[in-house]
């Protein structure tokens, strides 16, 4: 049986593969929407969220498996976990390395690490190195994201 990431990752491939081969343009596109939801990560992480926000589609199919663990599915729960992310002022930086795009007509993944630090409770750097899936879906023209998944994070989730 297929596992979140796996699934996830199968569905997408399923998808991208049935429609038309991707221009260039759109691989820079995505590219430029991924380096957006880069952006708004490091500034969620001095407690604003609106960017976040603006990189997301708001469709009821958005799916969120991020480091704190957890799955929430829809724009709601999805905005949700974002604020409450904000809210936590983790501080530092992350930034995607290795990314790999696969990109269709309408929706495209990226593969890569996410390398950084954030704040601790106590002012200390945490280290980051997580791999992360994203899913982007062009709305209206523009590349939105509609899932992000993680590995999981021991200082997010408690362990």
């Amino acid at each position: 049986m297929f596992t979140g990431l796996t699934s996830l990752s199968v569905l997408a491939a399923i998808l991208l593969a049935t429609g038309t081969p991707a221009s260039a343009q759109n691989e820079e596109e995505v590219r430029e929407a991924a380096a957006q939801f880069y952006a708004a990560l490091n500034t969620l992480f001095t407690g604003d969220a609106e960017p976040m926000k603006a990189v997301w589609s708001h469709a009821d199919d958005v799916t969120y498996m991020g480091p704190m663990g957890g799955f929430q599915v829809g724009w709601s729960a999805v905005e949700e976990i974002w604020e409450a992310q904000a809210d936590l002022k983790l501080g530092g930086k992350v930034e995607a390395v290795d990314m790999q795009i696969t990109v269709g007509r309408d929706l495209a993944i990226t593969h890569n690490y996410e390398n950084g630090e954030n704040e601790g409770p106590d002012g200390v750097a945490l280290s980051v190195s997580i791999r992360a899936t994203n899913i982007f879906r062009k709305e209206d023209g523009e590349w939105k994201m509609v899932g992000h998944h993680t590995d999981l994070l021991p200082h997010l989730y408690g362990e």
